[in-house]
């Protein structure tokens, strides 16, 4: 233990990595645009410097505490200074902060109004550059791009993806893919992780808001949704509710509010997931393998196998991700006349996540050439549209999912946290469903407190010792699938997020999620599945019911889709 004085008061300090950790442990909220603390220190933004006893000025964020510092964080010379670098942003800025898709919610702008800073004394020498609209998932705006380096530590110390980098020097440098291609010829895989960490509007979530609003208002079409469990437990904060908040109830009462004739929870849809790739990993473990089983529910993770690892893409579970599981069988319940009601049917999926909007667009989820889900609305965007409609969401009734595809087990609850797919999967295998029984899947080492990006644990079925791996985080699995090809690891089953802690911090959640936001969003899913009285995908009746009526022989035609190698 060691301390330091911070603006006159003693503070202590432990493992802290750095003076700012310490000065935000005092309770000092100093300013950063280009600090998060799940990615390496670049220091590029200096509003975090401080001033010593000597009259030195630093960076807290890339200097480590030591005993006996004694340092200010707000002296008239610190706010000027301060005030410069916003001035110097501002002005290569494109300011048309009134019509941005992050007013009111950029750091940069939060931080101008924070610091007194009502005026630009210099002039931009910066040009207009277009906006890259190439991906369906993510919209570029280089005119709002502050040159952070957010995006691109992200792109490669989190997900290893790198298909973003700096480009150019002094005033030319940007932020570009390679060769300033467009971001949808590159090796991005969708995941979104990179507009979560933007401070601006440089990075933005491709909308389906209109295109859904039009859907909505047209009395020919018949419109379902269907709601992931990460959502319901991400929303609530954004309109005064608690983080970590279950709105389940409220989420469907606000969807029948805005116009969805139909509105399902994919926690059905997780538990036909569960039920398929279980059944997948025993006919994987009889045949003696390949191994590992690769679970595909997620699109990023998929992506990601197929352009960087092609030969694991045999390894990948065929089965459809929870999503397309419950708008297969959905649209396959709507071919009947006598529920479609001669309107022509539209599927929107509200999800966590941007990748899922690159996952729709795929030809292997597509039946009979249609699309099984025509839009997606990210969590954000949902939250847009409650609040365009005016819709005071605190005061919204709850109301119960719709028949026949409403109920979803505890199981299908926590995919949403990592971890969540494999506990399911376990659930499935253990021939007890009682608090017994299901305390020993809990405590199998398939749960973590949420920080660790590989959790690794071995439990037995029916007197097979079973190897199984639990990753979230790109780079983690681009790691783990490096052991795996060298023979050093070896694994029967793997689950794989390309979000870390899962899909509850996805691409398409609101941002500014801190250590508290991800724990409560956790425990939120958790607790739901506490609360449920279904543990099992295996004994979800309706889950059941599907296989005896709509999807009967035609499990593979239906549930299962074609992955061939890139």
């Amino acid at each position: 233990m060691g301390h330091m004085i911070i603006d006159g008061m003693p503070v202590e300090f432990t493992d802290e990595p750095n003076v700012l950790s310490v000065i935000r442990k005092a309770d000092i909220d100093l300013p950063t645009l280009c600090y998060h603390s799940d990615l390496s220190v670049y220091g590029a933004c200096r509003l975090c410097t401080v001033e010593d006893d000597k009259g030195r000025m630093w960076a807290s964020c890339s200097e480590r505490p030591r005993d006996g510092m004694n340092i200010r964080t707000s002296t008239p010379r610190l706010v000027k200074y301060r005030r410069m670098i916003l001035e110097l942003l501002l002005a290569s800025h494109d300011r048309d902060c009134t019509t941005c898709v992050r007013s009111g919610e950029c750091d940069l702008q939060t931080l101008a109004h924070r610091l007194g800073v009502g005026s630009v004394p210099y002039e931009s020498h910066t040009g207009h550059h277009p906006l890259d609209m190439s991906s369906p998932s993510i919209i570029r705006n280089p005119n709002k791009c502050i040159l952070c380096g957010d995006c691109v530590r992200v792109c490669d110390n989190v997900q290893g993806v790198n298909a973003i980098d700096f480009a150019g020097r002094g005033a030319k440098a940007m932020v570009i893919p390679a060769f300033d291609k467009p971001i949808a010829e590159t090796d991005c895989v969708n995941c979104g992780q990179c507009r979560v960490v933007c401070p601006t509007g440089a990075i933005s979530i491709n909308t389906n808001v209109r295109a859904v609003w039009d859907a909505l208002a047209d009395p020919g079409v018949k419109v379902f949704a269907q709601i992931a469990p990460a959502v319901r437990v991400a929303v609530a904060h954004s309109f005064g509710g608690e983080r970590g908040e279950n709105v389940i109830g409220k989420l469907v009462g606000v969807l029948h509010r805005l116009g969805f004739d139909e509105v399902y929870d994919t926690t059905y849809g997780a538990d036909l997931t569960v039920i398929e790739e279980s059944k997948e990993f025993l006919d994987r473990l009889a045949a003696g393998g390949p191994f590992p089983l690769f679970t595909s529910c997620c699109p990023a993770w998929v992506s990601f196998c197929e352009k960087r690892w092609p030969e694991y893409v045999p390894n990948l579970s065929t089965s459809y991700s929870p999503l397309q599981m419950l708008a297969s069988v959905a649209q396959e319940y709507f071919r009947d006349p006598q529920k479609n009601c001669g309107k022509k049917i539209l599927s929107v999926g509200i999800m966590p996540c941007t990748a899922k909007k690159a996952e729709i667009l795929r030809e292997d989820t597509k039946f009979h050439g249609k699309a099984n889900v025509d839009y997606i609305l990210t969590t954000e965007e949902l939250i847009t549209m409650i609040k365009r409609a005016g819709i005071r969401f605190e005061n919204v009734e709850i109301e119960s999912a719709d028949m026949p595809f409403g109920i979803g087990s505890g199981a299908g609850v926590i995919f949403g946290n990592s971890g969540g797919v494999m506990e399911a999967v376990l659930r499935w295998l253990s021939d007890g469903h009682d608090r017994i029984a299901l305390e020993q899947v809990r405590n199998s080492g398939v749960r973590g407190d949420g920080s660790e990006t590989l959790r690794e644990f071995t439990f037995n079925y029916h007197g097979h010792d079973i190897r199984a791996a639990v990753v979230s985080g790109l780079a983690e699995a681009n790691e783990l699938l490096k052991r795996v090809k060298s023979g050093e690891a070896m694994y029967h089953i793997v689950e794989i997020m390309a979000c870390r802690r899962g899909c509850i911090m996805g691409g398409g959640q609101p941002t500014h999620a801190g250590p508290r936001t991800k724990l409560a969003r956790a425990k939120g899913l958790y607790d739901s599945d506490i609360s449920t009285q279904i543990k099992k995908s295996s004994e979800n009746p309706l889950a059941l019911s599907v296989y005896e009526t709509l999807v009967r022989g035609r499990e593979h035609e239906l549930l299962h889709r074609q992955i061939h190698k890139a």
